[in-house]
């Protein structure tokens, strides 16, 4: 058996947070991840005694968590936003620290392919001093893989000379987004990968619907006509060889189940971990 843990994004399971936990328990996970950026698990919601019942509640299902959510949706390419952003997510990552966690993902916006382009060193300021914050707790910020290729993303964290901020790699948003190859993004992020997400999904962009049978793929046509997330196993992730890859870089830590659309997650979700765990078992 891999020395891969299998977790769940909480929010996937669209219903109350108690229940999501039992849900994620009942397919087997050992952790899971929950949005902070709102809600019950906010750094404005999470005082001192709802941190004990969080933590008893997590206990109680025989779960940890993963990492904490600390995206706001923005990314830090606006320098009058970016203050305020950066505050909210240093709460963040501090409350993972109370919580029992060093990682907390996050997206910080497309890195622009001109190094030397305003949107560059505004992106490199606000990640410097999230950085620096982390370091100081021992613990990262976690990018999201995906607007851009993992050559650029890594040239990028490279500049920053610190693991602080590092990466959250979600093999379907690179498959999805920028089309790049999730396995070489393995070998090519190996030294920031420090938590993962288990998702899959095609990119539409030249396809067309005639091509295709799966009536998941088809709606995605019409909800999104350049990309489709799809149940683990059914879209372009190459789950042998990137496993194998995760495998091969001593990557040892969770692969969260995401999904972010569907009929029914729940199932999708199931079927995820079931499926995980037969890949983990044939490495």
């Amino acid at each position: 058996m891999s020395q891969f843990k299998i977790g769940a994004i909480l929010d996937s399971f669209v219903c109350p947070l108690p229940e999501a936990m039992r849900r994620a328990a009942a397919i087997g996970a050992t952790g899971f991840q929950v949005y902070a950026t709102q809600g019950d698990v906010s750094p404005e919601a999470m005082t001192a005694e709802k941190q004990i019942e969080f933590k008893k509640m997590c206990a109680d299902n025989g779960l940890v968590i993963s990492a904490l959510c600390g995206d706001y949706g923005k990314g830090f390419t606006n320098p009058e936003e970016n203050p305020k952003l950066i505050e909210g997510s240093k709460r963040i990552l501090y409350l993972a620290k109370e919580l029992g966690t060093n990682i907390v993902t996050t997206h910080i916006g497309t890195v622009p392919e001109d190094k030397n382009c305003d949107t560059y060193k505004i992106m490199q300021e606000a990640c410097h001093e999230l950085a620096e914050y982390a370091d100081s707790l021992d613990a990262h910020f976690a990018v999201e893989t995906g607007p851009e290729v993992a050559e650029r993303l890594c040239e990028f964290l490279d500049s920053l000379h610190s693991t602080g901020v590092s990466v959250n790699l979600d093999p379907a948003n690179l498959i999805m987004s920028s089309q790049d190859d999730p396995v070489k993004a393995v070998h090519i992020l190996k030294k920031y990968i420090v938590h993962t997400h288990a998702k899959d999904g095609l990119c539409l962009v030249g396809r067309k619907p005639e091509e295709f049978t799966d009536p998941n793929v088809l709606k995605g046509f019409e909800e999104h006509p350049t990309w489709v997330e799809l149940p683990l196993g059914t879209g372009g992730v190459d789950w042998d060889n990137y496993l194998q890859a995760l495998k091969g870089i001593g990557y040892n830590g969770f692969l969260t189940i995401e999904r972010e659309c569907g009929e029914d997650p729940s199932a999708d979700i199931r079927m995820a971990a079931d499926f995980l765990r037969e890949k983990m078992a044939k490495l």
